[in-house]
């Protein structure tokens, strides 16, 4: 009879997991097949810059639900800073990235973390990364958010799957502060939602600059990053 529970409890999980997965991949096919995000999202902005007062609330909500369904958020954070200006669009923005950061996190954990947990249970690599995480879990999540390459919707969810803390993965998201700073800051500058896309950006040289910093900034801390979790790693796997 437990066996049986058992059984059915990993096929419950199994099946939440795959929905997930399943769901997140035909989500980004129709976003990219039916829809333009670019165009909805710079027509959410627009909308957003209508609202008068309660325009923060609507941002933060609409920012919200891009990161949970996976839409990138560098054109809502330019958006901030054209909307806003520098100091409150860099407070929205940093809100909203936070809190939608957290939902995405506590939804990969409760629906993935114990099936992942199950499978990495033999695999000694694996485990290793996982345990550094959890041991290392703020540098580990500061240091991926302060570096823009690693893709922050799914981090989000990445992070929920592993054994890092709830605490240290909020502390760590303060890594965040430095491309928030810079996006909104870029966002200002441009001054305009009809100017944020990539390709309108290029005509402005304060614009370009910024970019160019983003970039380069988000390489080196990409390979800082990297080397420092596979060293974390090998400690837990020599020390085991």
């Amino acid at each position: 009879m437990k066996r049986q529970n058992r059984a059915s409890r990993k096929i419950k999980r199994l099946f939440y997991f795959f929905l997930v997965a399943i769901s997140v991949a035909l989500l980004i096919i129709v976003q990219a097949k039916y829809f333009n995000v670019q165009k909805l999202l710079t027509n959410a902005l627009v909308w957003v810059e209508s609202l008068g007062s309660w325009a923060p609330v609507a941002f933060i909500v609409i920012y919200n639900l891009a990161t949970v369904l996976f839409v990138p958020g560098a054109l809502l954070t330019l958006g901030g800073g054209v909307i806003f200006g520098m100091i409150w669009g860099f407070i929205y923005v940093f809100i909203a990235s936070t809190l939608g950061a957290i939902f995405a996190f506590l939804i990969g954990r409760y629906l993935s973390r114990h099936w992942v947990a199950k499978k990495i249970e033999g695999n000694t690599k694996f485990q290793a990364i996982d345990q550094s995480v959890a041991k290392e879990g703020f540098k580990i999540v500061l240091l991926t958010r302060l570096a823009p390459v690693f893709p922050f919707n799914l981090l989000n969810y990445a992070f929920g799957v592993t054994r890092v803390s709830f605490k240290d993965y909020c502390l760590g998201s303060v890594g965040m502060i430095p491309g928030t700073f810079m996006y909104v800051y870029l966002g200002s500058v441009v001054g305009d939602l009809a100017m944020i896309t990539t390709a309108n950006q290029s005509a402005n040289p304060q614009a370009q600059t910024a970019q160019f910093i983003i970039h380069v900034l988000g390489a080196i801390l990409t390979v800082a990053v990297t080397v420092y979790i596979a060293r974390a790693a090998q400690k837990v796997l020599e020390n085991g």
